[in-house]
């Protein structure tokens, strides 16, 4: 049975390939004899396009063909993507950029659910909590599902969803906080340098990598550590409806999809076609469409993303040694 949306859809298809043909009949069956008459021609099909566009936007609007948006999270999280002086994974995920494409689904009356796709290793730590609180703020049923890897910061974003699926061959976990620093402190001794202190507070220059840790500032990043450990806990265990206990008794390890789903760390293994399956049946309706919602970034954006890909091949692996942010904290 033809919807009463399916029915108006195709009168506007109807309408505009009228209006096609009746460019198409002035084209071939009126001659311009004028420079002022050609104009006119030109004037005429440029506002015949405009009003085919313009009637197209309208009816997107006013039957969408999506009720299902669909939200990615790939590669390691940070707070803008690497976007900093130095290059950095070009296939990093901008937080905030996934943070304002789920509120734009919010907002948008169309969209009935959510997809939150999945497939990082984890990331900065309350990068990774924003995207989590933006999949609870919004309204209506939130399914995360991840592909190849959904770790660490990554289960910190599944546990703000309704569900977590998976495919048997997924790696899931890694509920757990890094910490690392480099000492460089005898590397510098080799070559002649030498670290001179100009600080106030006793930890301020905690995790310096040109000089040796102190036992009390050892103790001091530790505690940052447990803290947000506490915390990454805590939120799994509120989320995914999991005793602490368990939580702590995984000890960070991956597991795969399969026995993820046994141990209750995934709610569901199938695939994306079974996750829109069981979407359908909770939006009640016969399937459901998706729409992929992606940044908002202007031109000259794309193209500096473009150019930092560039910059990547060559330079990452010397940023990367020569960086000096000394102690880092990721989840």
């Amino acid at each position: 049975m033809v919807s009463s949306e399916g029915i108006v859809r195709l009168l506007l298809v109807i309408l505009g390939g009228l209006a096609f043909a009746a460019v198409g009949v002035a084209l071939f069956f009126y001659v311009p004899e004028t420079l002022a008459d050609l104009l006119g021609l030109v004037l005429a099909l440029t506002i015949a396009l405009i009003g085919v566009r313009f009637a197209s936007n309208i009816a997107g609007s006013l039957f969408p063909g999506y009720d299902v948006a669909e939200v990615a999270v790939e590669g390691p999280i940070s707070r803008d993507g690497g976007g900093g002086p130095l290059p950095t994974s070009p296939g990093a995920t901008p937080a905030d950029d996934v943070v304002d494409q789920i509120d734009r689904a919010d907002n948008d009356d169309n969209v009935r659910a959510l997809l939150l796709k999945l497939n990082t290793p984890g990331g900065e730590v309350v990068p990774s909590d924003d995207i989590r609180l933006a999949a609870e703020r919004f309204d209506g049923p939130t399914v995360a599902y991840a592909t190849d890897v959904c770790a660490s910061g990554g289960y910190w974003i599944a546990s703000g969803c309704d569900e977590l699926w998976a495919r048997e061959g997924s790696i899931v976990g890694s509920i757990g906080v890094i910490g690392s620093r480099v000492n460089a402190s005898d590397l510098a001794e080799k070559v002649g340098l030498t670290y001179e202190r100009f600080a106030a507070g006793d930890y301020k220059d905690a995790g310096t990598p040109l000089k040796e840790l102190e036992d009390e500032e050892r103790e001091y990043l530790q505690g940052l550590i447990d803290d947000y450990y506490d915390t990454f806990v805590e939120r799994v265990s509120d989320g995914r409806d999991l005793e602490p206990e368990f939580v702590r008794d995984t000890e960070a390890r991956i597991y795969l999809g399969e026995e993820a789903y046994d141990m209750g760390l995934v709610d569901q293994l199938g695939t994306r076609r079974e996750i829109e399956d069981e979407l359908a049946d909770r939006l009640d309706t016969d399937a459901v469409t998706v729409e992929e919602f992606e940044p908002e970034r202007p031109l000259m954006a794309r193209v500096g993303a473009g150019a930092q890909q560039v910059a990547y091949a060559f330079g990452a692996g010397i940023a990367g040694i020569g960086d000096g942010r000394g102690f880092r904290l990721r989840s």
